[in-house]
């Protein structure tokens, strides 16, 4: 069996439709569950996972065989499957910036369905919810007949491959909100109670869903899971460049010539994604910075194109990897406003649930459309600024307000001159 080196994509191209159970199979397909049921215990395929070094793809980048083993299971080496263990695939891709778990859905379904159930196996659950975004109408479709085909080989069901696990999958489409994509507030969603979030801890792999210990990954995280158990942990390790493991779909939008997605190594360096990937900045437009994994992440400049793209590396220059996927600014583009608008996005998807969000990030939007009509002030830049630290992490009940504040922040530290434009003939700039 060949193994690749860009195991998430190998089924995608232009000429398929979509891969199919049997299209699936011809490449590889099932061969890791095969593999986990007939040979691995549960916790062993936990520990593959954990040695591959693979981490979450969600934006976090959190150990994802770690967490599969903070889920409280007997000391046995083969606990009996349990229908009160859950796993919740977080699908509901809302982050602005950020397409790829839709590519690997519509394209490649069953990558994910043999995902899911390696997960549920390896921590024994009976159930798992794929927590769809509700827009995502061909993603939902296809994942639907997927799971059709696959109940239909003994996948899925009651002894699945003649073993003594069973799993149910379910589909859920989301009824929206960016909030959704907050693990606990996904949970209380699925509930069908208010997208708040919960207080953590106890952490879902504990108390989750209906307070029993759930699992929540994300779409390409767990689309990893089937190759590494096919093609082993060294193999995952030596896909990629740099510390991390395996590979990652990055993409960019923007004014670059190739806007889109790519499967690559994890380590690859930043430049090479814009400059060769993405075919460069369009004609007459210089790249000026770069958020590098979606809409709540840091700006990073031109200066740092050679970064390895990898979790540890993109924090040390500023900022997050996140999701991968880039939004480019253009020198034509004002930083103020793109700013805005995002904060405009945030404010509108906060749940409200506490004070630091519900009212700091309209306050935010307040603050930057009177700088960009001109009523602005040179101290609503400190306000700003103060704003940052309040909603800063560990002074909100989850990660959206300061998430929110990552792009401002770093708009304030690399484009404050662009502010201060907006206030050429305030009489307090001119005094100071």
């Amino acid at each position: 069996m060949e193994k690749m080196d860009k195991p998430l994509t190998k089924n995608i191209r232009p000429d398929l439709a979509f891969a199919t159970v049997a299209d699936y199979e011809s490449t590889g397909g099932y061969q890791g569950l095969r593999k986990a049921i007939r040979e691995l215990q549960p916790k062993e395929v936990q520990q593959w996972v954990k040695d591959s070094g693979l981490r979450g793809r969600g934006g976090a980048g959190f150990s994802t065989g770690l967490k599969w083993s903070l889920v409280p299971m007997s000391d046995s080496a083969n606990d009996s499957p349990h229908p009160n263990r859950y796993v919740i695939v977080n699908a509901d891709e809302m982050e602005p910036g950020t397409f790829k778990d839709r590519l690997l859905m519509e394209k490649d379904p069953h990558q994910l369905i043999e995902g899911i159930i390696l997960t549920a196996y390896a921590i024994q659950a009976g159930a798992a919810y794929i927590f769809l975004r509700g827009e995502y109408h061909l993603a939902a479709q296809r994942l639907d007949n997927a799971l059709l085909e696959a109940q239909s080989k003994g996948y899925l069901g009651e002894h699945i491959l003649n073993s003594e696990f069973n799993l149910k999958i379910y589909l859920h489409t989301s009824a929206g909100r960016y909030i959704c994509g907050e693990e606990t507030a996904l949970i209380n969603a699925l509930e069908g109670k208010r997208a708040n979030p919960r207080a953590k801890p106890p952490h879902p792999v504990v108390s989750g869903l209906w307070g029993k210990p759930t699992v929540v990954n994300n779409v390409e995280t767990l689309c990893n899971v089937p190759h590494i158990l096919n093609y082993g942990v060294q193999w995952f390790k030596e896909l990629a460049l740099g510390a991390d493991t395996g590979t990652k779909l990055f993409g960019a939008s923007g004014r670059v010539k190739r806007p889109g997605l790519w499967e690559l190594p994890m380590g690859i360096p930043i430049r090479e994604i814009i400059e060769e990937h993405a075919g460069g900045m369009q004609d007459g437009y210089k790249l000026r910075g770069f958020l590098p994994g979606g809409a709540s992440t840091d700006f990073l400049l031109p200066e740092h194109l050679d970064v390895a793209a990898d979790f540890e590396a993109v924090a040390q220059a500023g900022s997050r990897l996140g999701t991968g996927t880039m939004v480019i600014l253009d020198d034509q583009t004002c930083p103020v406003q793109m700013v805005l608008n995002l904060e405009e996005f945030f404010a509108q998807e906060s749940c409200g649930w506490c004070t630091p969000c519900r009212d700091g990030l309209p306050w935010t939007v307040t603050l930057l459309r009177d700088i960009i009509n001109g009523r602005g002030r040179i101290e609503d830049l400190d306000i700003l600024a103060g704003l940052v630290r309040m909603m800063g992490p560990g002074n909100t009940f989850c990660a959206l307000a300061p998430g929110a504040m990552e792009p401002l922040q770093s708009a304030l530290k690399y484009f404050r001159e662009d502010f201060e434009r907006y206030m050429v003939g305030n009489k307090l700039l001119e005094a100071d």
